[in-house]
């Protein structure tokens, strides 16, 4: 009977896995040619610089978001990812000609000691973790400004790289417009990863934790590995937003892991919504083109800012990417009337 009644279910979702495919292999092909249009089309230097800090924090962003999404929880320390990561790329670029392979390993190590914390943190709830990621975060800002020897203390640590990165030129991560089409296609692989990812039964598992950690535990999972493996993945992913900050600057400072950073990275996941995986990564688009614009006008900006934020959070609560997603179905829903 059991046998009966699942392999049908299995089929179902083996089924709805297989038709997601093409359509994510198609939106990531608009997306890749939305990049090169991007990058072909803006001329000006200043504005394509803009673009590729927007789109290196908009990775940061979509690492913050994907643990606000499964798991539920708000970090205020995921600078410390961010910050370490350049960090640990410059320490390796002056130790090492093969900065790719250390970019590599600096993103796994940052990964299995995210998880290592993860299996401690993540047992606290609600906004205490968040403390919790604070006071470890500013630990670590602290230690950093305090290495002078090593980290160059609060001035700062200026990174000397190898004529060749990843088999291109360093002058390719350092170009404005280069750099922003080598960010753009991380973020997209990235987005794509993870929504493979959560394609799979991690996806729904992990929501159901979110939802109701205790009715998933009562139905025989388990559930720290889960939660971990999720705080793991989005560190890594803010890791990768700090190696390409690392690449592009060619330097890296204590501020990189202060909390004010994190703060404002968790503006951009509300902004830009994190009911969807590319919502942070809107969020910081809109964020750093808002900045640019408004900064130019008034030194207002933030309170100015501050207001559009709160406009929007009344007007669409899931963000921008929640409104898209809204307006969309409500043109479909129209559209299936008329017809």
């Amino acid at each position: 009977m059991s046998a009966t009644l699942t392999a049908p279910a299995l089929d179902g979702a083996q089924v709805k896995r297989a038709s997601r495919l093409p359509r994510l292999l198609s939106l990531t092909s608009v997306a890749v040619a939305v990049g090169l249009a991007v990058s072909m089309l803006v001329e000006s230097n200043t504005v394509m610089s803009l673009l590729t800090q927007a789109v290196i924090y908009a990775v940061f962003a979509l690492g913050l978001g994907f643990l606000l999404k499964q798991n539920g929880m708000v970090s205020f320390g995921h600078a410390l990812f961010f910050g370490l990561s350049g960090y640990l790329v410059g320490v390796g670029a002056s130790l090492t000609g093969s900065v790719g392979t250390v970019v590599v390993l600096t993103i796994a190590g940052i990964g299995f000691f995210a998880f290592a914390l993860a299996l401690v943190i993540v047992r606290v709830p609600g906004i205490a973790f968040g403390m919790l990621t604070l006071a470890i975060g500013q630990s670590f800002y602290v230690l950093v400004s305090k290495s002078r020897g090593v980290t160059g203390g609060a001035d700062g640590m200026s990174i000397e790289f190898p004529p060749r990165v990843f088999g291109l030129e360093i002058g390719a991560f350092q170009d404005p417009a280069s750099m922003f089409l080598i960010s753009w296609l991380a973020l997209v692989a990235l987005v794509l990863a993870l929504s493979l990812l959560l394609g799979t039964r991690f996806g729904p598992l992990t929501e159901a934790i979110r939802e109701n950690e205790e009715r998933v535990r009562f139905i025989g999972f388990r559930t720290l590995l889960p939660r971990a493996v999720v705080f793991a993945i989005s560190a890594m992913v803010t890791a990768v937003g700090g190696a390409l900050s690392a690449l592009y600057t060619g330097f890296v400072s204590p501020e990189s892991l202060h909390w004010s950073v994190s703060g404002t990275v968790l503006i951009m996941v509300v902004l830009g919504g994190s009911r969807t995986l590319w919502g942070p990564a809107v969020g910081a688009v809109v964020y750093y083109l808002f900045r640019d614009y408004v900064g130019e006008h008034t030194t207002h900006w933030m309170g100015i800012f501050g207001v559009s934020l709160i406009a929007v959070i009344v007007l669409w609560p899931a963000g921008i990417a929640g409104g898209v997603m809204h307006a969309v179905e409500r043109i479909k829903r129209g559209s299936g009337r008329h017809a």
